[in-house]
């Protein structure tokens, strides 16, 4: 009889650990990180078609939004889209001869360099534009709750140029750590 009852304990006891594993692991999947892979050539080069990455979902919403975060959110066409945040609420953006401008004054982008060097038709890699030219921009300067958002491959990004500037509540979180393929791994900027 006491051996029945030590069993019965034990099954017991590894189906509670079962159990908290399991809610756990998903709470952290979930709630705190989650993977996704890039899809497309819009974040080119800084990311590759096929990386995968650790979204950060809680640290985020604690943190505050910082330019050249690379994010994911929701988009208008009911997909997740990952790129580069650029502008944030209250600034005024624009780019002309291939070079951002906030609030009047040249910001530099040196995660675009690499990129620039590479293109030999002497092309642009950003048209020129200003925040009034974008779908749901409400002026020249990005509103609250709301930010500005571009592909670092700007000829080939469907982003806030497109789409127009994305709320703050639809952000999932922030990515900067590729886990594959493994010569690609480690944090990106």
């Amino acid at each position: 009889m006491k051996k029945e009852k030590k069993e019965k304990n034990e099954l017991w006891e590894w189906t509670k650990a079962l159990v908290i594993a399991f809610v756990l692991a998903a709470g952290i999947r979930y709630l705190l990180f989650t993977p996704i892979v890039v899809d497309g050539e819009s974040m080119m080069p800084t990311l590759e078609n096929g990386d995968r990455m650790i979204v950060n979902r809680f640290g985020y919403h604690i943190g505050d939004i910082q330019r050249f975060d690379i994010v994911v959110f929701h988009a208008p066409e009911k997909k997740d889209y990952i790129k580069r945040i650029i502008g944030l609420p209250g600034d005024r953006l624009m780019y002309k001869d291939d070079q951002l401008y906030i609030n009047g004054k040249k910001i530099a982008e040196p995660y675009l360099k690499k990129y620039k060097e590479e293109i030999m038709d002497g092309g642009t890699l950003t048209e020129d534009f200003s925040l009034r030219d974008t779908p749901n921009a409400k002026g020249d300067t990005i509103p609250d709750g709301y930010v500005f958002v571009m592909g670092d491959n700007r000829r080939y990004s469907k982003d806030s140029r497109h789409i127009g500037i994305v709320p703050i509540s639809k952000i999932i979180g922030k990515t900067n750590v590729v886990f594959w393929p493994l010569d690609q791994m480690g944090k990106v900027k």
